[in-house]
């Protein structure tokens, strides 16, 4: 009896099932640390706690998009030498691009552009990647730092019930910006089931065979690392508004081209430019918005980035659910009509956080644009503090105690509202 892996439901759901419930809390611990971390370096060395923290997603994403090099490389190079070369005629490429659809998938497939690799490739590829995720686990276990052993020990006496959590998420919908957030986070998963399920099977499969289905995805990682990290340190000088703007028509650009482009293999390079620019967009979409969910729910940041997975796992279910029903331009409209409506809630969640309740006026849309905000703010906090340190009355020994900016804006809007009543 010959051994081979089944490729069935029976074994591919439950498979996945356990992915999940593995992936849901690793995702959701790693925002959390990421942002605690920010906010303590933010807060020991007087820094803008939401500059830190965009900063230390954008080093996280350039390591972790870096992997969809390094992984689709060993891929690539195994397929490549190993499998049989797609035959490719006319008649096949009259199904590619925007005029695929589910229908064609067994014409396609029966016209060898997907020729099955031996048992031996997939066992040294699943082999190769399960002694990666091996060494991951074990790495993390053994270097990774505590964030302070003092709240860890107090943090395991506590006795938090799974109830608890699940409720904790779900009551974070009363605050309305998270609601508003919910089709942009939504979208970040459509767009990338819809680069790696779709673009993949209907423009490179299609067109070229399964052996540049790698090479395709080493572009789009090698771009999203790389502008990761770029993003993360721009965020300081422009705020996160012009950068949600710039990924929003690099997204637009990219869904009008695809509905217009009908891929021949004669075109190579051009199979390789789109996941570059949808790579460029991914970038701002991930560090932007877990940056966005650390700074504006910092008070209850395990809920707010449980509500980040959870609305981003919704747009991947559901671009992979309709995957087998809907034809290429259907999913190219979905996917720009959420990106539409997500960037319109968001404009609104931005005009609730950036106008400042206590004040007769709203900031100036310049302000918030360029980040100015943010330094006024600043600014703001140092001079108020100053006058509520050292009144004219008394004089007050110079203080040394280093707040985040967030914390001192607090302190001094409720010492005001005491001084006006």
């Amino acid at each position: 009896m010959s051994s081979e892996l089944k490729k069935i439901w029976y074994t591919l759901i439950p498979t996945a099932i356990i992915l999940g419930l593995g992936g849901a809390p690793l995702w959701s611990a790693k925002c959390t640390y990421l942002t605690i971390c920010g906010n303590h370096y933010a807060k020991d060395h007087d820094k803008i706690a939401e500059n830190i923290v965009n900063h230390y997603f954008g080093i996280f994403f350039l390591i972790f998009q870096s992997s969809a090099v390094w992984g689709n490389l060993v891929s690539s190079l195994i397929f490549q030498y190993s499998s049989a070369k797609a035959n490719i005629t006319e008649e096949h490429l009259s199904y590619c691009g925007p005029v695929n659809c589910p229908k064609y998938d067994d014409l396609i497939f029966m016209n060898t552009t997907f020729v099955r690799p031996s048992n031996i490739t997939i066992y040294t590829l699943a082999g190769i990647y399960t002694g990666l995720g091996v060494g991951g686990v074990i790495l993390v276990a053994l270097f990774l730092d505590q964030l302070d052993k003092q709240q860890v020990k107090e943090f395991r006496e506590r006795k938090i019930k799974l109830f608890t959590v699940l409720v904790a998420t779900f009551t974070q919908l009363k605050d309305k910006r998270q609601c508003l957030l919910i089709v942009m986070t939504m979208y970040s998963g459509f767009e990338q089931g819809f680069l790696a399920g779709d673009y993949t099977k209907a423009y490179v499969t299609c067109a070229l065979g399964i052996e540049f289905v790698g090479y395709s995805q080493i572009c789009f990682g090698a771009s999203n690392s790389i502008f990761s990290v770029i993003f993360g340190k721009l965020s300081k000088y422009t705020g996160r508004f012009p950068l949600f703007f710039f990924a929003t028509l690099t997204n637009l650009g990219s869904i009008t081209a695809l509905f217009l482009w009908h891929p021949r293999p004669e075109q190579l390079p051009v199979f390789f430019v789109f996941p570059f620019l949808w790579g460029v967009a991914d970038a701002v979409w991930q560090t932007q918005t877990n940056a966005l969910y650390g700074v504006l729910f910092v008070d209850h940041k395990e809920a707010a980035f449980a509500n980040y997975r959870l609305w981003e796992s919704v747009g991947f279910v559901t671009a992979f659910a309709y995957s087998n029903f809907l034809c290429i331009k259907v999913k190219l409209t979905i996917l720009l009509l959420v990106l539409l409506l997500g960037m319109i809630l968001y404009g609104i969640v931005e005009y609730i956080e950036f106008k400042e309740p206590n004040s007769e006026r709203s900031q100036p849309i310049s302000n918030i644009i360029f980040g100015a905000h943010l330094k006024r703010k600043k600014k703001k906090v140092e001079e108020e503090g100053d006058e509520i340190e050292q009144p004219e009355t008394t004089e007050q020994p110079e203080t040394t105690d280093e707040k985040s900016v967030d914390e001192n804006y607090t302190e001094t809007q409720n010492i005001s509202s005491g001084t006006k009543l």
